[in-house]
């Protein structure tokens, strides 16, 4: 497993997915760290605070359907879905994205189908309960993905995404530009923890296809 120190600058490839793939595979989950480049990292986190500053960040809800409520107590952090066309920055990390799908596909067989992502700012304190990313009643979600906006950071600012594997001690993750996490969504428990500064992530999901 990979150790939480920052590594030389490698776009995502062949060789990076393939780490990736086997940290899956052994322990289910990865840390890989520069796995955007840097001025992408930078674009994307120049983005999200934009967006932040226009307002049209919201908070997240916790919950499903006529359940779902606002409980910053639970979860604190605002989101904005990407879309396709949003900006260049946003496409190319759609991109990037995609070939690691692919690659998901050829290893495990998951019948990926599709990947959703939003910008994640967590202001000041605010952080994310223990939880699941795989709903109770929707089994689509299969891999979850972070990637971190914030160049720079360090561990005694706090913020760390920690990982609670099953049958192992929890491990902290510092929310260090470029850095990407992934994990099995019905199987790793995880919580945000807080930080004492504005704090900016990229949270995904690799989906399977609905079967009829």
């Amino acid at each position: 497993m990979h150790t939480d120190t920052p590594a030389t600058a490698t776009p995502p490839g062949p060789w990076l997915h393939q780490v990736t793939l086997d940290d899956l595979a052994t322990h289910g989950w990865s840390q890989q760290n520069q796995f955007l480049p840097e001025e992408l990292t930078l674009a994307l986190a120049a983005e999200c605070r934009a967006l932040a500053a226009s307002g049209v960040l919201d908070f997240a809800a916790v919950g499903r359907g006529a359940a779902q409520a606002l409980r910053p107590e639970i979860r604190g952090d605002r989101t904005r879905w990407l879309e396709a066309g949003q900006s260049d920055a946003c496409d190319r990390y759609r991109v990037i994205m995609e070939t690691l799908r692919l690659a998901l596909n050829r290893a495990f067989f998951l019948g990926l189908d599709n990947y959703e992502s939003h910008f994640a700012l967590y202001a000041p304190g605010a952080s994310y309960s223990r939880h699941l990313d795989r709903f109770r009643d929707d089994d689509l979600r299969t891999v979850s993905v972070v990637i971190y906006l914030n160049p720079g950071w360090l561990p005694e600012q706090g913020g760390a995404l920690r990982l609670h594997p099953r049958g192992e001690l929890a491990r902290d993750i510092v929310p260090l530009g470029s850095r990407l996490v992934l994990f099995l969504s019905a199987d790793m428990l995880h919580e945000v923890l807080p930080a004492t500064c504005e704090r900016l992530s990229l949270a995904g999901w690799f989906r399977r296809r609905t079967v009829i």
